[in-house]
């Protein structure tokens, strides 16, 4: 096989880069995601700091929770009703100014947990709003025939950020402190902003007057109707909610590699260091097929991974074992992401998103949760392999026991 036919078909598909108002939005994301990386090490933390609590520190990401769920879903529908180019702008001047706020509270050392819950809560606000309006606008500015790639590529945004983020935090936490880390958000959040300011008008394709309930509640019923789409949705929640370590990072850090800032950022780095190789040599994930076995098969592995990871002592391995994880988390969300945005048709694109972003980002926040909630009873290590036996466990059960799901092929129809 030539060096170039390889590139084409296990390489990331850079196609989509090549229509100037998605390569903006790429890069505008691809930069300050990895400043919003940054602020949540930071703020899980600075929350360690003045609790000693791995539950405050669930408790952190059940602040993101609610505005998350609320706002994702009507964000969702409002994108779908205005112009989708105000409503990014909008979500991410929310965003920034939130940001600015988490910076001054660090500067002036307020040392409030609550205050600090408070403007993280307001910080998911805006993500809310923008995240699934960015979902709804990539097929509004690609061809149908480019949207797999550009969710490959956009993983692979996320999953640099991921790990560049951690690593920049906990160097900056262990040299210049809180403050700082938030500074570094604040600054490249503009690189996002200036992409929503450049994209075109876009404004609403469908019949929809205006967003409410009843606009929601339309959204929420077509997932139900169609199994593919509800069964995605089911798995990603079993993989989050049961084996997501992420909130025993601080304390595993601190009680088993002795506090060192550096490792926290390894930590929160290691399953993101997976989902960049993962993302890089995606070229044959976006030509699979069979969707529903893949995605079952798939995140049974992640929660394995997990499990390995919370029976090893090594940093390095710990490290190793979650980059499988992320591996794995990366393929399944492209394969998710596009079977959601080609299903849907484009008046009804910002409620799936919005549908969407509440399970992605509700997820792993509820797996913070579960996590820091079953540390207190059953310790660290319980609360970790646990977990990820519970999730490879459950997501077999589920995803085989659903023939429609377990038989579905991409392109054959919802």
């Amino acid at each position: 096989m030539a060096i170039g036919d390889w590139v084409k078909r296990y390489l990331v598909d850079t196609r989509p880069l090549e229509t100037p108002a998605y390569r903006r939005l790429w890069f505008g994301q691809a930069v300050s995601h990895v400043g919003m990386a940054v602020t949540v090490v930071a703020a899980s933390q600075q929350v360690w700091v003045l609790t000693e609590s791995s539950l405050w520190v669930g408790f952190l990401s059940l602040a993101n929770l609610i505005p998350l769920v609320v706002f994702g879903l009507w964000g969702g529908a409002v994108a779908d009703v205005m112009d989708r180019r105000k409503l990014l702008i909008i979500g991410s001047l929310i965003a920034w100014t939130s940001t600015l706020l988490i910076l001054l509270q660090a500067l002036l050392d307020l040392r409030s947990v609550h205050l600090l819950l408070g403007l993280m809560a307001v910080n998911a606000t805006g993500f809310a709003i923008t995240s699934p309006t960015r979902g709804a606008i990539i097929p509004r500015i690609l061809p149908a025939e480019r949207v797999p790639a550009a969710n490959a590529l956009q993983s692979l945004v996320y999953s640099v950020g991921a790990v560049a983020g951690p690593m920049i935090g906990g160097v900056m936490l262990a040299s210049a402190g809180f403050a700082a880390a938030y500074a570094v958000d604040a600054v490249l959040f503009s690189a996002g902003l200036y992409a929503a300011l450049r994209l075109p008008a876009l404004p609403p394709t469908g019949g929809v007057a205006k967003p409410g309930a009843k606009v929601v509640l339309e959204g929420l019923r077509y997932i139900l109707v169609t199994p593919v789409l509800l069964m995605s949705f089911v798995v990603d929640i079993i993989a989050m909610v049961f084996a997501l370590p992420r909130a025993l990072f601080p304390e595993l850090a601190a009680t088993r590699f002795g506090g060192d800032e550096v490792v926290l950022g390894w930590l929160n780095s290691a399953m993101a260091i997976g989902s960049v190789t993962g993302a890089l040599f995606s070229g044959r994930v976006t030509r699979v097929t069979r969707q529903g076995l893949a995605l079952t098969l798939v995140i049974a592995v992640w929660g394995m991974s997990v499990v390995a990871a919370g029976l090893v002592h090594s940093l390095w391995l710990v490290v190793a074992f979650l980059a499988v994880g992320g591996a794995a988390d990366v393929i399944s969300s492209v394969w998710r992401q596009s079977i959601l945005q080609l299903h849907a048709p484009d008046e009804m694109r910002g409620r799936m998103q919005g549908v969407f972003m509440v399970v992605v980002a509700g997820g792993p926040r509820l797996g913070d949760l579960r996590a820091g909630a079953t540390a207190t009873v059953f310790g660290l290590t319980g609360a970790w392999v646990g977990g990820g036996l519970a999730c490879a466990v459950a997501v077999l059960i589920v995803g085989l026991a659903v023939p429609s799901f377990r038989n579905y092929r991409s392109g054959r129809g919802k």
